[in-house]
């Protein structure tokens, strides 16, 4: 994906070269995208591919607002099982939400990964996708005012 993301310093084109090769990469993907940090607290929908979609998360709220909240990726193998799952789309059975930040640190959103398939994600999954986001987004040192956003 390097090749893909090479040069780019953009988070929306970036958000959207990632969503775009992830999703087409794996058939355990049902729903692949960006939550994008749009304000204190508060997680706005960025660049996917698949069904309808959430477009505002608070960070109090579903596994993508815990993994803005904690910092910490989540791997959930059933979501009937997360008390406070949000159901945005239908089909969804099991989660991997992975926290996206830049060189500096700044949290810039979560990458959510839907499956229609329970217990779909594991350590390994984490572990890569936190790699393939540390190398596209850890290159970017923009803090929320170079990036408009106001946290």
């Amino acid at each position: 994906m390097r090749n893909a993301t090479e040069g780019e310093d953009d988070v929306v084109a970036l958000m959207a070269t990632v969503v775009q090769e992830l999703h087409n990469s794996d058939a355990r993907f049902d729903w692949t995208g960006f939550y994008r940090v749009a304000g204190p607290g508060m997680l706005k929908l960025g660049p996917f591919q698949g069904g309808p979609a959430c477009t505002s998360i608070p960070f109090g709220r579903g596994v993508c607002g815990a993994a803005a909240r904690t910092g910490t990726t989540q791997v959930v193998p059933d979501v009937d099982a997360f008390a406070d799952h949000i159901a945005c789309g239908s089909t969804t059975r099991s989660e991997i939400v992975v926290p996206v930040r830049d060189g500096a640190g700044t949290l810039l959103g979560v990458l959510d990964i839907d499956s229609d398939e329970l217990d779909a994600f594991d350590d390994l999954d984490a572990e890569r996708l936190a790699l393939l986001l540390e190398d596209t987004f850890g290159r970017l040192n923009a803090g929320p005012a170079e990036l408009d956003i106001a946290v």
